[in-house]
């Protein structure tokens, strides 16, 4: 890509790098210039603007970034439509955001034109949030380098979601005297919210005695029920291995 000032009649074809205001002209930055554009800049008495101009070989900015982007879509992956030489990448699942860090790493460093940024390793994501965005900095990229990256991205899972796979939730309280109803209440309300979150719900609300052999076969019914995962909340915090609930979990 040639890159620099040049005179209007050199520029025609090219994409203008800065805005240019002069007199009733206004050139916008990224626009490619036009013959009426060369001739208003002539009548305007502009000499020089600067230019950037594709070669033979060279991918435009949004060609360059939808490359890579498409690319780099794994499952529970979506990619927006290229614009200003930036693709975004959204989740299409509510799960966990999976990346292979070395491979990022490998596409960033192929060359400055090319950059890949994400959210988290493992951060929980929802459907439509955006997880990750190319950035392509000039505006154009050898098509080489453009499908050096795109080839890294494919040979790795770079970016995907894991949906939630558990929807079935049991919550198993225990008792002990001088523990109020509401308390239990509100807890089952705030965990409700979260496993919302992931398209989970409690399927079961059991409240037993703070007792191994009660909370043992509150656990094997649950279980047994279709529970596919279960939740104790302890009335009292558990002082050893052998105390109530680990041991009822043993067993």
């Amino acid at each position: 890509m040639k890159f620099g000032p040049v005179s209007p009649d050199e520029a025609l074809g090219g994409i203008c790098v800065h805005a240019v205001r002069h007199g009733d002209v206004v050139l916008k930055k990224g626009v490619k210039v036009g013959p009426e554009d060369v001739a208003a800049l002539k009548r305007a008495g502009v000499e020089k603007l600067v230019v950037a101009q594709l070669e033979a070989g060279d991918l435009a900015e949004d060609d360059a970034a939808a490359l890579l982007a498409q690319a780099l879509r794994g499952p529970g992956v979506r990619v927006d439509e290229a614009s200003t030489g930036r693709a975004n990448l959204f989740a299409t699942e509510t799960g966990i955001l999976i990346i292979d860090r070395d491979a990022v790493n490998r596409i960033n460093r192929v060359d400055p034109a090319l950059t890949l940024a994400t959210l988290a390793a493992f951060k929980p994501v929802v459907a439509g949030e955006m997880i990750g965005t190319v950035k392509i900095i000039p505006f154009g990229a050898p098509r080489s380098i453009c499908e050096t990256a795109a080839q890294i991205a494919r040979s790795a899972r770079v970016l995907a979601v894991q949906p939630y796979r558990i929807k079935k939730v049991a919550v198993i309280s225990t008792l002990l005297p001088g523990l109020a109803e509401k308390v239990i209440d509100k807890t089952l309300k705030v965990t409700a919210g979260r496993l919302a979150l992931a398209g989970a719900s409690i399927v079961a609300d059991r409240r037993v005695a703070h007792d191994e052999a009660a909370l043992q076969a509150a656990l094997s019914q649950a279980l047994q029920d279709g529970a596919e995962l279960v939740l104790i909340f302890g009335a009292s915090a558990i002082a050893d291995r052998r105390d109530v609930i680990p041991a009822a979990i043993e067993s």
